[in-house]
């Protein structure tokens, strides 16, 4: 009778600590195989449940279907210990001192590890988890690591530690332990990666150099170690606990795309359609296609025809571009389709479709014929960049001659027709006298769909502060771009580099004026977002730097769809 009461008594508490129990992050651990068993030591979902997390146990399959649809259900993976990995799977073949592997597992951990890191799901590889990450990423591992001058494969307890490891400074792996530069673990392998791969850097070896621990070198929360800390007890505990905080990160954030709509308002991605790519698979050649938006959970992009200059017969070029994009969007309309308005973009989310909206880079589109700019409007283009890297007969460029002084007469009717028309004017590659020009001849807002701050990187592409101000006055919006010369003067820039843009805007003109116009596929694209199954670590930012969820749909898109709209509604 004693244990019937406590099963009903545990059962109240259960209904008592609903609905907060339900938002603990679930974890996934690969399930170990053996003896026609899926199996796994109790030290993994035991470490998982005490840091908070709720430990899940997935079965070795390589079904492709069964791996996609646990992704969609975890916040987390756990990458476990075991048998050595299969060397084919490297293209080596077996050395003598190989052990035993366990072919069940191999190709399903390799899978979904991959597919794991396109969805930026935290991920922690441990013992055989972090040879896991390297063998599915880029990296190598050593089959047996031969004789060293430390045991790496103890007698004692698993529970004890045996010999030490040195922690990189200004490395995870150093602040999830309080900066503690040695630290002491245990060590069961013969086996360790040889080449972390350039996805990953090192921060952590031996004093014999074994590699044994490494991390995500492009911001993604991904972290592998050589040793078991589920069987150090209270020593262990910190790999699990940051395992389990970034799964609920990820997890908010991945909650947070449900609620808002997700707009990159610049991409360069039709430059590729002659290459032959495919925009329904995850194409390599591309930074944007239905599988990287799908992976980064992103709602919608601006494709827009960039035209170079000079361009033979611009208008036929141009047209030639939207028919390749409604082709693309025909043959996958069962997951993407055309938008038009604020509206279409809501419609299509609340459907489960990905939207594409039409754009022109660079007026030479026109060639000089305002009917050119009736037809556009027909074809649905929501946007026109004035120009591009040169003077043309609408206004000069940032990077041109000062030709016409600003806008050309032409270009005062095309601005005035753009308005009527409901066309977004759009002054990213726009000198600054062209700039302030537009800002006064135009009657609605203006936009610049794809730059970033003079004050933080001296670009002439880039916007000055006072341009800043003037632009936020007249209601318009600035989308600060990911195209590293834009964001650094040298170096290689990072997502903290667009961060710190994004911020500084804001600091200037608002959070009502500011949002994101990537580029990707125009070269856009930064170490931490470069592509745009990368998108969700961009809200993962914004929520770490707690904006509330109202600023964050205002700068994924609410602030350029309220342009829009507006621009929309003046239509005659």
């Amino acid at each position: 009778m004693t244990n019937r009461f406590q099963w009903q008594s545990q059962l109240s508490e259960v209904y008592a600590s609903f609905p907060e129990a339900a938002c603990r992050p679930v974890i996934g651990i690969t399930g170990n195989y053996g003896e026609q068993n899926c199996k796994l030591a109790d030290g993994y979902y035991r470490a998982v449940q005490r840091a908070g997390g709720v430990p899940v146990i997935i079965p070795p399959l390589s079904d492709t279907d069964c791996i996609i649809n646990t992704l969609e259900r975890i916040d987390g993976l756990l990458l476990s210990g075991g048998a050595d990995y299969n060397p084919l799977y490297a293209g080596e073949e077996p050395l003598p001192s190989l052990g035993g592997i366990n072919s069940e597992r191999d190709l399903p951990e390799l899978l979904i590890t991959r597919l794991a890191y396109n969805r930026q799901i935290p991920i922690l590889g441990i013992c055989r988890g972090i040879q896991t990450l390297a063998m599915a990423l880029g990296g190598r591992v050593l089959q047996d690591i031969g004789a060293t001058t430390v045991k790496h494969s103890q007698d004692a307890s698993r529970s004890e530690p045996t010999h030490s490891v040195r922690v990189e400074r200004q490395s995870a792996l150093y602040h999830i332990y309080n900066k503690v530069e040695t630290l002491f673990v245990n060590s069961l392998h013969h086996q360790a990666v040889a080449d972390a791969g350039p996805l990953f850097r090192v921060t952590a070896r031996a004093v014999d150099d074994t590699i044994e621990a490494i991390e995500s070198s492009e911001y993604k929360s991904i972290l592998g170690v050589q040793w078991h800390p589920e069987c150090l007890g209270d020593d262990g505990q910190p790999l699990f606990r940051w395992l389990v905080s970034q799964a609920q990160a990820y997890r908010a954030a991945c909650d947070m795309h449900s609620r808002v709509l997700t707009l990159d308002t610049h991409c360069d991605t039709p430059m590729f359609f002659p290459k032959g790519v495919d925009f329904g698979s995850r194409d390599p050649q591309l930074l944007v296609d239905l599988h990287k938006m799908t992976e980064g959970r992103q709602d919608a992009t601006m494709m827009v025809a960039y035209l170079p200059q000079p361009t033979a017969h611009p208008k036929e070029f141009a047209d030639n571009i939207f028919d390749q994009i409604e082709r693309i969007v025909a043959s996958n309309s069962r997951y993407v389709a055309l938008a038009r308005t604020p509206d279409d973009l809501w419609t299509n989310k609340h459907e489960g479709k990905k939207s594409i909206m039409l754009g022109i880079e660079n007026g030479h589109a026109l060639d000089g014929n305002i009917e050119n700019l009736y037809h556009f409007a027909r074809r649905g283009i929501v946007y026109m960049t004035l120009c591009h890297n040169g003077d043309n007969d609408i206004c000069d460029s940032a990077r041109g001659n000062h030709t016409h002084g600003g806008v050309s007469p032409f270009g005062r009717q095309v601005i005035s027709e753009m308005n009527r028309l409901g066309i977004m004017v759009d002054l990213s590659h726009a000198g600054e006298q062209s700039f302030y020009d537009a800002l006064e001849l135009s009657a609605l807002p203006i936009v610049c769909s794809h730059s970033s701050c003079r004050a933080l990187c001296d670009h002439p592409r880039n916007l000055t502060d006072n341009q800043m101000r003037d632009l936020a006055a007249k209601g318009g919006v600035m989308q600060v771009t990911l195209y590293n010369g834009f964001l650094v003067k040298d170096g290689q820039a990072t997502i903290e580099d667009a961060m710190r843009h994004l911020q500084h805007a804001i600091d200037i003109m608002g959070v009502d004026h500011v949002g994101l116009g990537t580029d990707f596929d125009g070269d856009g694209g930064v170490r931490g977002l470069a592509d745009s199954s990368e998108l969700i670590r961009f809200t993962m930012q914004l929520m770490a730097r707690e904006f509330s969820e109202s600023d964050i749909q205002k700068i994924w898109g609410g602030n350029f769809l309220r342009v829009m709209q507006q621009v929309q509604n003046a239509r005659k």
